[in-house]
């Protein structure tokens, strides 16, 4: 049974005081396994990149001095002196008067302060002939222009993606420090679910839950434990629960909140540990049976089995916490304004949160209607979705033609 159902304002409140999320340490791995990680320290430059000056065009390195007054008409005669390879020392320096013959990407040689491209010169033998001048660093990459030594290249906090990588490569770094991730246990209960894969007798449904909220876990940065499923027996529950807790930082459980005779993972959770359950439902819809303890410095979050419910409250109350512990900053959700195409009324004294579709109508108006929720347990109330819109418990209802936020699941199609 529901304790005195907490408003969602008094929900949030009381875990933030009842529980501070914090990143849960840190730990070496090498660049190659680094992407979508996050940084746990400033990474400083320890050279200069490029580490030396370099042509960014094929061509002659050259003293632009030597070049000035050139043009189609009066060619400029220098004096060849070797060439300049890519991947390689220089063998030879620029001397007053001469040219070296340069690849793109090549180091410039000693004594050479420009390149000229080889559009504009010709060669004759031992004689090098300029037709346009240049100015000094012309077509030149200095060494550290794009890194200076000692530079900040990224920054503590930062996700890890293939540019950041590629950062991490270009200084010469193999391991980079990071946060680890938080091991979240996830457990799914019940009596009427079975593993996808198996056999579906009748009257049972495939785990949906255990799928949909490890994969959420993993986009909130975390490391996902599927413990499978329990069956409706306290003793069997009361040992999965205290492996989880032993072998995760957030434990995840679903099912089991609602008021049967088999609803009975509030009463295992809260006898766990201290201060036990904090949340005993919530004036929500949807996700009004979710149940929240924090056992001995560990969250624990109880979602109902309704599997739309389900993924909602995971991303209301877990996916804060998530993000927290696996040092992310949370990312606001993207919202638009649009026009409520028919009225939309909230559950009574329940903050409502209702998925939406969003269209536009011949004069290219944003509108925003409910999607049908069918029957209880359908997953594809979110998958159909293409966000939602929070009503207040303290609102009647939304008139149509009323300009509302949407808060988006995916980007939104152009008209």
């Amino acid at each position: 049974m529901f304790r005195k159902l907490l408003s969602f304002d008094e929900a949030k409140q009381l875990l933030e005081q009842s529980f501070s999320p914090a990143p849960v340490g840190t730990e070496q791995v090498s660049i190659s396994g680094a992407h979508n990680r996050v940084l746990a320290q400033d990474v400083v430059a320890p050279m200069d990149i490029p580490p030396f000056s370099r042509s960014t065009v094929d061509g002659y390195a050259v003293k632009a001095a030597d070049t000035f007054g050139a043009s189609e008409d009066n060619d400029i005669s220098l004096r060849f002196c070797g060439h300049v390879a890519i991947g390689e020392a220089p063998a030879v320096a620029v001397k007053k008067g001469s040219a070296a013959e340069i690849v793109t990407g090549a180091p410039l040689p000693d004594g050479a302060d420009a390149v000229v491209m080889v559009e504009y010169t010709s060669r004759q033998g031992d004689n090098v002939f300029v037709r346009r001048p240049v100015a000094r660093n012309a077509n030149i990459m200095a060494a550290g222009s794009d890194i200076r030594k000692g530079e900040t290249v990224l920054e503590k906090g930062r996700v890890l993606g293939s540019r950041e990588i590629g950062a991490l490569a270009a200084i010469g770094l193999t391991e980079v420090a990071v946060f680890k991730r938080p091991k979240v246990a996830v457990l799914s209960t019940g009596g009427e679910v079975v593993e996808p894969g198996k056999t579906l007798p009748l009257g049972k449904i495939y785990d949906i839950n255990a799928h949909t909220l490890s994969a959420a876990v993993l986009e909130c940065g975390g490391e996902a434990i599927n413990l499978g499923i329990v069956p409706d027996k306290k003793d069997k529950l009361t040992d999965a629960l205290k492996n989880a807790l032993a072998s995760a930082d957030v434990v995840l459980t679903s099912g089991g909140v609602s008021v049967g005779p088999k609803d009975f993972t509030p009463q295992v959770v809260d006898s766990l540990g201290k201060p036990g359950v904090i949340i005993s439902g919530v004036a929500v819809k949807p996700g009004k049976p979710l149940t929240i303890a924090v056992v001995d410095g560990k969250p624990v979050f109880s979602l109902p089995g309704n599997p739309t419910s389900s993924l909602f409250m995971f991303s209301v109350f877990v996916r804060p916490i998530l993000v927290k512990l696996a040092g992310r900053t949370e990312e606001e959700i993207p919202k638009v304004k649009a026009v409520a195409s028919q009225k939309m009324f909230p559950a009574r004294g329940r903050r409502t949160f209702t998925m939406v579709n969003l269209t536009y109508n011949k004069a290219g108006t944003l509108l925003v209607s409910p999607v049908p929720t069918g029957l209880s347990g359908a997953i594809t109330t979110m998958t159909k979705a293409d966000g939602f819109v929070e009503i207040s418990e303290k609102q009647q209802f939304v008139d149509a033609g009323t300009e509302i936020d949407v808060y988006l699941f995916k980007k939104l199609k152009k008209q």
